[in-house]
Order: C-alpha cells, then sequence, then structure tokens
C-alpha cells in the first residue's frame, strides 16, 4: 500500500515488489474490504490516498520504520551483504557511478541494486532509499555525505557548425547575444549561469529557446549545434577532446563541489550500505 501511495499507481509500485500489478490491485481491495473504508480514489488516470487512506498511512508508517530498522540489524550480522540497495540519483550522476556499481555487483553478488533517478530531490528516509547521491551543495545537513569526485568544474561549449554562424563570447555578457540551450532544474526553476573570475563572481539569465532539464539531453543538443551548453566538464571532456565541442569563457569556469553519496545519520547502517561506502572510498584513493 505504502509504495502504491509512494508512486501514484499500481504498476510502477508493483516492479518494485516483484509481483504483477493486478495481484498488487487485489490485495489492497482486499485490505480496503477488511478495514471497510476506501483507501485509493481510482481514476483511469490516476491513484491517490482517500483521506481515510492517509490517515492510515500515517498511523502504520512508525511501524514500517520500526520493522525496516529491525530488518537492517539483522542484516549486520550477515556474513555477506544481502538484500537491495536502494539509491536515489539524478541520470548525470548514474552515469558516472556506472562502472562502480558494477564493480559492487562483482564483489557482492548476494545484493540487488536498485536505482532510481530524478532531477527533483527527495525524502530518501520517507520513501525506502538506502541512501541519495547529489552534489555537496544539495545534500541536506541533516545526512552523512561521503565524497564520491572532486570539484567540479562547469564550462561553456558549443560546436564547431555553431561557431561557424557566431563569434565566441569573450565575456559572460556576450552570452546576451548567443542561443543558449537553457537547464530546468529539478525545482523548476530555471538555472542562472555562474561565472567567477579573478573573485568576480557573475550570474546570468540566459537567452534561449530550448529548455531542457538532463546534461546528456543538453550535451546532444550541443553537439548538435543547437546552441550553447554550460555543462560539467566530466561529460564534456570526451567531446572536447574529440573537436566535436569547443569550449568558450574558460577563464569565467568556476569549480564546484562534487557528487556526494548521503544517507541518514543512524548508528545501525545495513551492511549493504556499508560495503559500498567503503567501496567510494577505496576508490577515491
Amino acid at each position: 500500500m505504502v509504495a502504491v501511495a509512494r508512486h501514484g499507481g499500481f504498476r510502477v509500485a508493483a516492479r518494485e515488489l516483484d509481483m504483477s500489478s493486478s495481484a498488487l490491485s487485489h490485495a489492497v481491495a482486499a485490505l480496503e474490504a477488511r478495514l471497510g473504508v476506501r483507501l485509493f480514489n481510482r481514476t483511469t488516470r490516476s491513484v491517490a490516498l482517500s483521506a481515510e487512506g492517509e490517515q492510515f498511512v500515517g498511523e502504520i508508517a512508525p511501524a514500517l520504520t520500526a520493522i525496516r530498522t529491525a530488518m537492517d540489524r539483522i542484516d549486520e550480522h550477515r556474513a555477506e551483504p544481502a538484500g537491495v540497495l536502494r539509491l536515489n540519483l539524478t541520470l548525470g550522476a548514474a552515469r558516472i557511478m556506472l562502472t562502480l556499481i558494477f564493480e559492487y555487483r562483482r564483489r557482492y553478488p548476494q545484493v540487488a541494486v536498485d536505482l532510481v533517478t530524478e532531477a527533483a530531490m527527495v525524502d530518501i528516509v520517507g520513501q525506502g532509499f538506502d541512501a541519495g547521491v547529489r552534489l555537496e551543495e544539495f545534500v541536506p545537513p541533516d545526512m552523512i555525505a561521503v565524497p564520491i569526485t572532486g570539484p567540479i568544474r562547469s564550462v561553456v561549449v558549443g560546436s564547431p557548425a555553431y561557431f561557424e554562424a557566431h563569434r565566441p563570447p569573450r565575456t559572460p555578457a556576450d552570452l546576451a547575444q548567443h542561443e543558449c540551450i537553457r537547464r530546468r532544474t529539478g525545482s523548476g526553476t530555471i538555472y542562472r549561469w555562474e561565472f567567477e573570475k579573478r573573485g568576480e563572481a557573475v550570474v546570468v539569465d540566459v537567452p534561449g529557446r530550448l529548455t531542457l532539464d538532463e546534461e546528456d539531453l543538453m550535451l546532444q543538443a550541443a553537439l548538435a549545434g543547437q546552441g550553447l551548453a554550460y555543462l560539467s566538464d566530466i561529460a564534456t571532456t570526451a567531446s572536447i577532446k574529440a573537436g566535436l565541442l569547443l569550449p568558450v569563457l574558460e577563464d569565467w569556469s568556476p569549480e564546484f563541489p562534487g557528487l556526494c553519496l548521503y544517507y541518514p545519520s543512524r548508528r545501525n547502517i545495513p551492511a549493504r550500505l556499508r560495503v559500498f561506502i567503503d567501496l567510494i572510498r577505496q576508490q577515491a584513493r
């Protein structure tokens, strides 16, 4: 039931629970019949908790948390980590971490890995994740953070074809005369490009007729000559080396704190997460 409420539907919840959507629907219907109340309001397009359902989920949540904690403590005593490692991260972070994930699966075959990618920040505890991955500046202050990468540098890039028709910008102010690929953040706002040079900070609300919300899409758009893009050096290094993209405003390009894994500050860390943290630290060294 909690999974259905979290995902807003039976199909995705059923995949998480490794059961058919019809079986899950019947299980919820049987619970509603037993309680004598409708827990979900269903339409052809959506499934949402009713008022009674919200009250019920709110009251059972502490018990579910206690059960999950008890299971995590039992997991501590396993000789081999087991269970499911659930991580919430952005799509770009998932691409960066794939090699690490593959090594983790090789070392700990008893653990299943479930990656959920989304731009918006979520309550990792409330939604049942072991940990999240975001840039350090976005990690909630009540979480423990483990660095995954070093500082990340942001660069402005365009394709050779784009620069055949446009003079490269020399200062951030010159971007007003360019076609820029704008970025929509996880909160729905349009990101303003940040620059810094010798202590001078500049923020530019760039013009542009194409707005995207995922770094790989912006990379593909820049490669296709759709405009200038503001991307991480991790995403652009290979294309720059191959001559497919040209960097500009390099003396204005700032560095930001890198990616971090973050998890709740609790005493009993599940073995599946503990060994993943150990692997991250090994790779960092």
